[in-house]
């Protein structure tokens, strides 16, 4: 089987990468961020060591390429990296590197006490909005029977990237995890964003991530990914169509966007109590978004509500999914010679 091409450095840059790996300290770093996203703090408490040194051996390891950094509020979490040369000796290095080492295994010990600070946080939030979460999940079709829908309109075709716009729990990403080189949830909310990051982490997921981004403004390349899903999210925002468009930037040539949201309905409280923004929305409202963006809509599907108890689903909502492609790939393949 022919092995994917490694990227190539200058000597230049090979040495400035390798001496910025061969340091102790530095080396344990990139061993827990392998494992982890993790902040100076987190990084602060496993490593026993000052913040202004554990700040200068990530400024350092980031400016080799060998880490990322990104923002969360006042937070900086840190990742190894995932793209370039400078990546790939990283990987390379850890590949080598026995797993049972007892400093390693030292780190390794401290880096599930962090997870487990992190999950209690997690739980407590949850604990704390459960209660409104059930009191929305009555109203509306099953979860099970959405997710059952979203698989199978994504499911003609494989795709190894994923992006997944107002992640929230990361339910979408822990979904798909299974059948994706590589998942990216972003999502405003701070809150939101640490019961997704304990999700990923207890699923043991290393091939998803989760961090802080605006849906107006998506700090991502042009072409990035090939399936985009808004799961539940378009009713908390004020334009819709503009997220969409944002969405399709970053969708690849052929990718596909799946957009799932609740049909029409009038659940005024949803407005007054949660901050939804519309109240549902008419299957052309979507599909016409979709399509001044620059999309194909390929299918429209409306999900119908299990009656209540009483046998009514008068007060019940109905939810619905949208699934656009980019037509660029497909239109700029030869066309087909039928043959009779």
């Amino acid at each position: 089987m022919p092995q994917t091409p490694q990227t190539q450095l200058g000597f230049d840059a090979l040495n400035t990468v390798l001496k910025a790996a061969g340091e102790e300290t530095r080396l344990r770093v990139l061993a827990l961020l392998a494992e982890a996203e993790l902040t100076v703090s987190d990084l602060t408490d496993i490593l026993r060591q000052s913040q202004p040194r554990i700040s200068r051996h990530l400024k350092l390891l980031v400016e080799a390429g060998l880490i990322e950094r990104f923002r969360e509020g006042t937070w900086a979490f840190f990742r190894l990296a995932e793209h370039g040369g400078a990546a790939e000796v990283a990987r390379s290095l850890l590949d080598h590197l026995n797993p049972a080492d007892q400093t390693i295994a030292r780190d390794r010990e401290r880096l599930t006490s962090v997870r487990q600070a992190r999950a209690a946080a997690a739980q407590a939030y949850f604990r704390e909005h459960a209660a409104d979460w059930d009191r929305i999940r009555k109203l509306h079709v099953a979860d099970e029977a959405v997710e059952a829908a979203i698989v199978k309109a994504l499911g003609d075709k494989p795709f190894r990237s994923l992006l997944d716009l107002g992640t929230g729990t990361g339910r979408m990403l822990e979904l798909f995890a299974p059948q994706i080189e590589r998942g990216l949830g972003l999502d405003l909310s701070l809150d939101m964003l640490l019961l997704a990051r304990d999700r990923l982490e207890r699923a043991g997921l290393k091939n998803c991530s989760v961090r802080q981004g605006d849906l107006y403004d998506l700090p991502l390349a042009d072409d990035s990914f090939d399936v985009i899903i808004l799961h539940q999210v378009l009713h908390f925002l004020d334009d819709g169509g503009r997220a969409i468009k944002e969405a399709a930037r970053v969708l690849r040539p052929g990718g596909r966007l799946l957009v799932v949201d609740f049909a029409p309905h009038e659940q005024e409280f949803l407005r007054e109590q949660f901050a939804h923004r519309r109240l549902g929305f008419a299957p052309e409202t979507v599909t016409q978004w979709m399509a001044q963006s620059g999309l194909e809509p390929v299918m429209h599907k409306s999900l119908k509500p299990e009656p209540g108890p009483d046998g009514k689903i008068a007060e019940k909502i109905a939810v619905s999914l949208w699934l656009a492609r980019d037509t660029r790939a497909l239109m700029a393949q030869p066309a087909r010679r039928e043959v009779a």
